[in-house]
């Protein structure tokens, strides 16, 4: 680290922007993050929390107006109702994932996809019966083992660690949820709630304008 920066961050802080750092040199453009993902991959780390991020890191940002009609998981986001979250992604289930249900029926025969749809069902009775702390054990064994992420899957714990009072863990699933598919609204709603339970409000209103504008545009 250069030396100037010397007692400016914790360890674990800079080991966080060296990870970022060195996604941003990836050869292949889309295993680069886009300018919004790093937005928010910075905010836990902004010592300056009155500055916003966009302003520290010189980026133009744009204002948009939010749609009038909010779906009922952007309403509750909006209002902090994890109650209401939960009852949302509960129902909602993974019809929005993609590509997962396909690679599962081609190797389901396996022993390893077993064990997968098994830590999967134990996760999702435990986020079901909201026994967060249980919910987090099983889907933390799910992602070490997935071939492909399940957006899905980092929702869920993200709201699971914010029913347990962990907003930063929270916060970097959500960002995971995003990175698997882009321009999914949960994974925004998820990063404005966690955003503003770290007390970031300017950019927890621009993550809920960015889910609630791509909300609108899917629904068109």
């Amino acid at each position: 680290m250069d030396s100037s920066l010397d007692g400016q961050y914790a360890n674990e802080d800079a080991t966080e922007l060296v990870g970022l750092a060195s996604r941003c040199l990836q050869s292949e453009p889309r295993d680069r993050p886009n300018a919004k993902f790093l937005v928010t991959a910075l905010a836990p780390l902004q010592i300056q929390i009155e500055v916003p991020s966009n302003v520290l890191m010189g980026i133009t940002k744009v204002t948009t107006n939010l749609p009038v009609m909010l779906s009922p998981l952007g309403k509750a986001c909006a209002r902090m109702d994890l109650t209401a979250v939960h009852d949302v992604l509960v129902k909602t289930g993974y019809k929005d994932d993609e590509g997962a249900e396909n690679e599962l029926s081609f190797q389901e025969w396996t022993q390893q996809v077993q064990e997968m749809l098994n830590m999967k069902k134990c996760g999702d009775i435990a986020f079901r019966d909201k026994d967060f702390k249980t919910a987090i054990e099983y889907y933390s064994k799910l992602v070490s083992v997935m071939t492909i992420p399940s957006p899905t899957v980092f929702a869920r714990r993200s709201l699971a660690y914010l029913m347990s009072d962990q907003p930063q863990l929270a916060l970097r699933d959500a960002m995971q949820a995003q990175v698997c598919q882009p321009e999914w609204p949960t994974a925004f709603y998820m990063q404005a709630i966690s955003l503003a339970k770290l007390g970031m409000e300017r950019d927890s209103q621009d993550m809920l304008r960015e889910g609630a504008t791509l909300e609108a545009k899917k629904n068109m």
